[in-house]
């Protein structure tokens, strides 16, 4: 399978270094929307293309892996790409979309072309453990934590804060919240009550640490509704210490069963990374595995997580997958 990158960097990176991993796959050509000779990928021989020359590639690309961001990126790539190529995105504005699919979907249709939004692991994994556990136990709840790990849009809007010069922020599950649905007593959890926010931040010099503090807090739509601790550290601790982009989680369903609904169950499928986007670009591949199986049967249009047979997304044949997986 012939895979194209749009976009070099933490996930670009990553797909780079995860189609090493897939037999199956090979890096044909990277695309940028910066000079390409500052790009030096990891991989010998794959070549550098500016963005603008990316329609000349058509017909040398099976899948186009999209590894822009999610705000401004996205809408406009997804759908304008599906127009030459097979494409795949990890969008995650979860409220629009529905939106962004319509767009995509519509395109790729015209086109006679395979598109699947919003791949990863939130959306993309979770979403599919949400979907088992509701599908399975009807009468439930459904409990997602994030964490801990490093939240890339809270580290931004931390250091957007007037007088910090670096910062990142950590979402840790509150402890207490998870054993309770751990243990079945299917809470009632408000915002605060789920997760905790921890930041450090290097200020620069001279500047007001408790207004920085308070602005951080106080912060609309990102820390106001949490718990939220700041620390100040020197920019050689946050060099040593705060380098890497791990995360993870826990998606839980709980329901009842019996006639009387006496018999208690939890489903609880969790994830530990080391880094958010090598592993956001391994779950990526597979289902750019499967979109180029769904084209090579004439299928077009956009597709989501939901949409895939799990058979596709594995590089055994479905007599192996028989023979040792089922």
């Amino acid at each position: 399978m012939r895979v194209g990158i749009l976009g070099y960097g933490n996930l670009g990176r990553g797909v780079e270094s995860a189609i090493r991993q897939n037999n199956d796959m090979e890096l044909v050509c990277i695309f940028t929307r910066r000079d390409p000779a500052s790009i030096q990928p990891a991989t010998e021989g794959v070549l550098v293309y500016s963005v603008d020359d990316i329609e000349k590639m058509q017909g040398k690309i099976d899948v186009l892996v999209l590894c822009g961001g999610s705000a401004t990126d996205l809408p406009e790539q997804t759908p304008e790409y599906a127009k030459y190529f097979n494409v795949i995105d990890s969008f995650d504005t979860h409220a629009r979309i529905p939106e962004h699919f319509a767009n995509v979907d519509r395109v790729a249709k015209e086109h006679g072309h395979v598109a699947l939004i919003s791949c990863g692991w939130d959306p993309g994994m979770f979403s599919i453990m949400r979907l088992y556990g509701s599908a399975i136990l009807p009468e439930g709840s459904d409990y997602t934590f994030w964490g801990k790990g490093v939240s890339q849009g809270h580290s931004d809007a931390i250091r957007r804060v007037p007088g910090v010069k670096n910062g990142k922020q950590y979402t840790i599950p509150v402890e207490e919240a998870l054993e309770a649905v751990r243990s079945g007593e299917n809470p009632v959890l408000t915002t605060r009550q789920k997760h905790l926010r921890e930041c450090f931040v290097v200020a620069e010099e001279g500047a007001d640490l408790a207004q920085i503090e308070q602005d951080i807090k106080t912060m609309p739509n990102y820390f106001d509704e949490y718990d939220t601790t700041v620390h100040f550290i020197s920019e050689e601790e946050f060099a040593e210490k705060h380098s890497e982009i791990p995360h993870g989680g826990f998606v839980f369903r709980t329901g009842v069963t019996g006639l009387k609904k006496e018999h208690k169950h939890v489903i609880e499928y969790s994830l530990k990374l080391d880094s958010n986007p090598e592993f956001t670009s391994s779950v990526i591949l597979a289902f750019a595995r499967a979109i180029n199986r769904l084209s090579e049967e004439g299928v077009s249009g956009c597709k989501t997580v939901f949409d895939i047979a799990p058979a596709y997304l594995s590089p055994l044949p479905a007599e192996e997958l028989r023979a040792h997986m089922l």
